[in-house]
């Protein structure tokens, strides 16, 4: 008796380990193919081929786009984390911390650029790449307050221009449109804060009025 129990439990965490290992088989596809071809162009079947599953299997471990897409952001974060803003926080001088913060950031666009083309161009068609990429939004967001913060916290006074130019400089299609020009991330950086200074001066606008 005891010896059927310990053979049926074998048996059930033999059948949980495989089907685990299909899951992530599955997941690691579709994150492959998200970045070769993009979300909108990657249909169920290739990812079952690229996985070596059936279709019906993908639909067993994964019953709409939402749940897919979710492990496979949560798959994907997992290997590519955006940048910590420990790493900037301890600059108190707001060009400084700019440049620090956009240097990461813009290096982490230019090492994800093959996802983050697809799933940008993607999202507004598809709810489920919405929804994903929302919280990496937020992250972006996050940083924005937190610089947007610290030049407020050391000039006369608020900027909404400066705050402006904070969220462009932050955004991908941004680094996009400067990578193509052949400039280091560094150098974005640079040029990044030097528009972030002048969006925050008022002579500068008096003089270009």
């Amino acid at each position: 008796m005891f010896t059927e129990m310990k053979t049926r439990r074998y048996r059930l965490g033999k059948r949980a380990r495989q089907q685990e290992q299909t899951r992530q088989r599955i997941v690691e596809a579709a994150v492959a193919l998200h970045e070769e071809l993009g979300p909108r162009d990657t249909t169920i079947s290739a990812i079952a081929e690229r996985a070596g599953v059936q279709r019906l299997t993908v639909y067993r471990h994964f019953h709409d786009d939402a749940e897919l897409f979710a492990a496979c952001s949560g798959h994907w974060l997992e290997l590519n984390p955006p940048p910590d803003p420990a790493h900037w926080s301890g600059h108190d001088d707001p060009g400084r911390r700019s440049i620090v913060a956009l240097s990461a950031v813009y290096a982490y666009f230019r090492r994800t650029r093959g996802m983050l083309e697809g799933v940008y161009r993607d999202r507004a068609e598809m709810p489920a790449v919405d929804a994903v990429m929302a919280g990496f939004d937020a992250y972006l967001d996050a940083v924005r307050r937190d610089l947007a913060a610290c030049w407020n916290a050391t000039r006369p006074a608020r900027s909404r221009s400066r705050d402006a130019t904070i969220v462009h400089c932050l955004r991908f299609s941004t680094w996009t449109s400067l990578a193509e020009q052949g400039l280091s991330d560094r150098r974005m950086a640079q040029l990044a804060v030097r528009w972030i200074e002048a969006a925050g001066n008022d002579e500068a606008h008096a003089r270009y009025a």
